[in-house]
């Protein structure tokens, strides 16, 4: 579960998103980094229980620096004020899919898949999709698929108006070749982020979307 105590943490950070505070408040930060720790091992160790090429990770795979990359944003706050953590065969500095889990006060979610591929990585999950669509549309069609995260993301930001090249646009996968992110994604209560079994309940409804992962994966690591 997550504590009271990290949530306040959190929200006290983002009404105060300045270096002055954040040194007056370390020891806060500390109790913060511990509870952040204890979830992450976890998270990993039950959904190892059903997905074991997460077996090798460890904290440092999973977590963000607190610290904001501020040299291109026009937002100079220097904190992130949400823990984030993301699980993936590959860690978070590979091309590989792989779930989350977002933590924020008002705003927590979980997802799986790959998030903005770069072109190379995008030609490949379409060339996928192009020649096993099928199998694509098993796994979103499955009723706990459908139960928990309904579809695919699908938005104007992350959706083609026209189909992309080399394909035609009667081809029968042209909603899932139209897409230029692979994700699902489900909300999460506050209430559910600070269940007892938060941790249980969450992994089992993250591989759901194991075979989402597999099939992504398989495109960006089949040559």
């Amino acid at each position: 579960m997550v504590t009271q105590a990290s949530l306040d943490f959190l929200n006290d950070l983002k009404n105060n998103n300045h270096r002055d505070w954040f040194q007056a408040n370390q020891k806060r930060y500390d109790a913060y980094k511990k509870g952040y720790k204890q979830l992450v091992a976890d998270l990993v160790a039950e959904l190892i229980k059903g997905d074991e090429t997460l077996s090798q990770l460890e904290f440092k795979d999973c977590s963000f620096r607190i610290n904001r990359d501020i040299r291109f944003s026009k937002d100079k706050s220097p904190y992130k004020t949400n823990m984030g953590i993301w699980m993936s065969a590959g860690t978070k500095n590979t091309n590989l899919a792989g779930y989350y889990v977002h933590i924020e006060q008002g705003a927590s979610f979980i997802a799986a898949g790959i998030h903005w591929p770069d072109a190379a990585d995008l030609k490949k999950v379409r060339r996928e999709i192009d020649g096993f669509h099928e199998d694509l549309e098993v796994i979103v069609d499955d009723p706990k698929f459908k139960q928990l995260f309904g579809d695919l993301d699908k938005d104007e930001n992350n959706m083609l108006k026209t189909m992309p090249k080399g394909f035609t646009k009667d081809h029968p996968a042209i909603g899932f070749l139209k897409l230029k992110s692979f994700t699902a994604t489900a909300k999460l209560t506050d209430k559910e982020i600070q269940d007892k079994d938060f941790v249980k309940k969450t992994a089992k409804k993250l591989l759901v979307l194991k075979p989402l992962v597999e099939f992504l994966n398989r495109a960006l690591t089949t040559e």
